[in-house]
């Protein structure tokens, strides 16, 4: 088997080593685990209701995963996914609720998700700056972001944004507000589930074509791969490094819209849920591969949300071990020469 070929494969053995591993721990639980693992799909993919709640994890997964692999394809980590994301669902609760009656219905949802990428861009973009100017590690500066934004968020909410009695924003107006999946086309029914889920699969396509059909995306993977031979060849790293880590950002931020546009229809603490780092996961079951970013953050919804769903009979902590190990299991086999 060549190198090429056993990587191809590696996500594939992961995932089936995981979920033997978590077949172990089930049993030694007390648990039947052929028992666990048929509810957990009977209440997921064999539900419409369960479907739309995979589905509606996996969409802002999609997002959060490549806002990850984006950077990585120029060897930057972002880690920062969980503040982008957390500014960005404050900056689209905030537009979706304040604009003024006097905007064209048409106008309010593209305006509230303008406001929700560009508050993650620049909160992405910052990451970028600090280390194209002052070579701070983006691993550091993005985690520190992610405290400062946590602060921030809880700042506004509290003292700014709060409606009175409440611990949220303002709800959104309706033309803020996400089309569900059931509305348009009868399926699904009672779940979150969203149009936000098209877009989610659009962003991939597109991040998929800019990467691997784009100069701009060649550039950026030859900064990644051979910066000094990119700088000789003309080709500006530090704009390339901002840029990336800018449009990762705004690509978190599109998260956003899924929660609060399309779920909620308003910000509080706690909305993001962790998505912004359940991303890295996603984006290394991936190999930073846009398209496999798609199946990547379909795994980890199942897991998220059938984990609830069988939580009466197993510990919902057996599928966050699970999505531990899939990841381990990723890295070693990576770090292994077929």
């Amino acid at each position: 088997m060549t190198a090429r070929t056993f990587r191809f494969f590696i996500p594939l053995l992961a995932v089936a080593a995981a979920a033997m591993c978590g077949m172990a721990i089930i049993a030694l639980s007390g648990r039947d685990p052929f028992m666990i693992y048929e509810k957990l799909f009977r209440a997921t993919f064999a539900s419409g209701y369960g479907t739309g709640q995979v589905l509606f994890k996996t969409t802002t997964l999609i997002f959060t995963g490549l806002a990850v692999a984006l950077p990585f394809k120029a060897r930057l980590f972002n880690i920062g996914g969980e503040g982008q994301l957390q500014l960005a669902a404050l900056a689209a609760a905030i537009t979706g609720a304040l604009l003024p009656a006097s905007v064209p219905p048409v106008a309010v949802l593209p305006l509230s998700a303008l406001a929700a990428m560009t508050a993650g861009g620049v909160w992405g973009a910052s990451a970028g700056i600090l280390k194209v100017r002052f070579g701070v590690n983006e691993v550091i500066s993005t985690i520190m972001l992610n405290f400062i934004a946590q602060a921030a968020a809880g700042y506004l909410l509290t003292w700014r944004f709060a409606e009175p009695s409440t611990e949220h924003t303002a709800e959104i107006g309706r033309s803020a507000m996400m089309p569900r999946i059931d509305e348009l086309f009868g399926i699904m029914a009672g779940s979150p589930a969203n149009i936000t889920l098209f877009l989610a699969l659009g962003a991939a396509l597109c991040a998929a074509l800019y990467l691997f059909r784009s100069r701009g995306g060649y550039e950026l993977r030859a900064v990644g791969l051979q910066p000094e031979a990119a700088a000789s060849a003309g080709i500006r790293s530090g704009l390339h490094v901002t840029t990336v880590m800018a449009g990762a950002g705004a690509v978190a931020g599109l998260g956003a819209l899924n929660l609060v546009s399309g779920y909620k229809h308003y910000y509080e603490a706690g909305l993001t849920g962790g998505f912004g780092f359940s991303g890295i996961a996603v984006a290394l079951l991936a190999g930073a591969h846009p398209v496999w970013i798609v199946p990547a953050a379909l795994f980890f919804g199942l897991l998220e949300y059938g984990g609830l769903a069988v939580g009466a009979y197993v510990p919902k902590d057996i599928f966050m071990i699970i999505q531990a190990l899939t990841i381990l299991i990723v890295i070693v086999l990576n770090a292994r020469k077929p």
